[in-house]
């Protein structure tokens, strides 16, 4: 992995850690309710200051956090419009499976592509660390180009995206041949 990527991961898995001592907290509006603060926003005592680690322009990641939750959204570099559009169908391919993952959100927060909101019910079920390092492999996943790092339910975004629009092309490419027979 690159050495600029070990560090970017390395400050969002450093932020993770120091943001995810997320306690039970009931609503303070409704009895016996039990909602994400960071989602839901009603009591600003109880948000703290959201934390945006930037890579790139086109690469970054916010951190919100509240008493009770943690919302972490993704935003993959695409590098031109067909990217755009496979990565969009790519992870909205992911999003549809949401409650498979139990932590990823299934509609993103505006201006990014990908977003995970953890509770204090999942840091009560779950063991921390392990969805800090699920978080860290899912970017991996998304960034680094050597396929070795990573997790067995996920394939390198980035390849997968290449891998489509070479396809995307080929099929143009003999769509347009095909057609142009017609002329000749």
């Amino acid at each position: 992995m690159a050495n600029p990527l070990r560090l970017y991961l390395a400050c969002i898995k450093n932020t993770l850690e120091a943001a995810m001592c997320l306690q039970n907290f009931p609503c303070q509006e409704v009895e016996r309710h039990n909602k994400p603060e960071v989602e839901l926003k009603t009591s600003p005592e109880l948000l703290l200051n959201p934390v945006l680690i930037c890579r790139n322009e086109a690469e970054k990641c916010l951190i919100e956090t509240s008493i009770n939750s943690l919302r972490i959204s993704l935003k993959v570099k695409q590098a031109d419009e067909l990217e755009n559009i496979l990565t969009k169908k790519f992870l909205r391919f992911l999003s549809m499976r949401a409650e498979a993952f139990q932590v990823l959100r299934r509609k993103p927060v505006q201006g990014y592509d990908i977003s995970f909101l953890i509770t204090n019910y999942h840091c009560e079920e779950m063991q921390k660390q392990k969805l800090i390092d699920f978080i860290i492999q899912f970017m991996e996943a998304s960034l680094s180009p050597n396929p070795m790092c990573l997790p067995v339910f996920f394939t390198d975004i980035e390849k997968e995206i290449s891998e489509l629009k070479i396809s995307v092309n080929t099929r143009g490419r003999l769509v347009a041949t095909e057609f142009l027979k017609q002329f000749m």
